[in-house]
């Protein structure tokens, strides 16, 4: 998809190929599956401190590295596996953002064996429905700062309320493409 006699794309996405792709296929569009969320949530961990731009560029790296983000599989990591992933170039090599990743899947598996669904826990916080953002895209909103308390609560890390908005924003759970953006 490219941008249209509509509009244009959203001005960040501009500046590179890979960036224009995953703004007009990804970012933004309302993801609902528990998996590719917990996925998500992860990578915008990795993250911090960074730009989106790396962690995309890395990301069949970090989709390898990381079984494909199968939390199963991610759970029963150990400091054998946490080594490895410090010695693969492919990846962010952060031992606290690898550990709060593998602390993470441990937790996802929890939730689902007690019956609470990831992508129900989220959506549940913004109302089960996206929000389309009229103003100033802002860093973060009192609802990222809620759902931040919520996955801290639970245990999660690497889930500030900057991160949690950036994440609610790829995730579609919040409309912030530009007004004349034809995604929009």
């Amino acid at each position: 998809m490219t941008a249209t006699k509509k509009g244009s794309r959203c001005a960040w996405a501009e500046s590179d190929a890979l960036l224009r792709e995953y703004h007009d296929t990804e970012w933004g569009v309302p993801k609902h599956d528990s998996r590719e969320l917990w996925e998500l949530l992860m990578l915008e961990g990795f993250q911090a401190g960074l730009s989106w731009i790396t962690v995309l560029r890395k990301r069949d790296a970090f989709r390898k590295a990381f079984k494909g983000f199968d939390p199963a599989k991610v759970a029963r990591f150990k400091e054998a596996d946490i080594a490895r992933l410090l010695q693969n170039p492919g990846i962010i090599r952060s031992r606290a953002k690898i550990q709060a990743t593998i602390n993470a899947a441990r937790i996802y598996l929890k939730m689902q064996k007690s019956g609470q669904d990831f992508a129900f826990f989220l959506w549940g916080i913004v109302g089960g429905e996206p929000i389309l953002n009229e103003g100033p895209v802002p860093a973060q909103t009192p609802l990222a700062v809620e759902m931040s308390k919520q996955l801290k609560k639970l245990g999660f890390k690497f889930v500030g309320p900057v991160i949690v908005y950036a994440f609610m924003q790829a995730a579609g759970m919040v409309n912030d493409h530009s007004p004349a953006c034809f995604r929009r």
